[in-house]
């Protein structure tokens, strides 16, 4: 039987090679490499790109609708107590609970911020 040889290498050019040889391939293995590795990535972002118009357009079209509805809500909370307590008197309890809904909501914003802005710093530091 005889001696099998790898696929690749032919036994005759063993002499033949370098080292500098080699490292020119793989120099060229490697850029080949890089430039189908970034087309790639390139073509990913295309895609996503392309994508992120739609995506857009979709959330944009629903934060108004949600927008909307919250909007008929009030009124509809204004109109409701205006035959409990009158017409003034359920636009201020509807503002200033709105107004205290949002004042929470922003100090809840303002604590998470603090807390992250620390957790950076730290790790800025180390």
């Amino acid at each position: 039987m005889e001696d099998a040889s790898p696929p690749l290498l032919k036994p005759e050019a063993d002499a033949e090679r370098s080292l500098v040889d080699d490292a020119k391939q793989l120099a060229s293995d490697g850029r080949t490499l890089l430039e189908a590795e970034f087309a790639y990535q390139k073509s990913r972002a295309a895609v996503a790109g392309a994508g992120i118009k739609g995506i857009t357009g979709w959330a944009a079209l629903a934060l108004a609708l949600v927008f909307f509805a919250l909007m008929a809500l009030v009124m509809g909370v204004v109109l409701g107590l205006a035959e409990l307590i009158g017409a003034w008197a359920a636009t201020a309890v509807t503002v200033l609970s709105l107004l205290l809904a949002a004042g929470l909501s922003g100090l809840a914003a303002s604590r998470r911020w603090k807390r992250m802005s620390a957790l950076l710093a730290d790790d800025a530091e180390t």
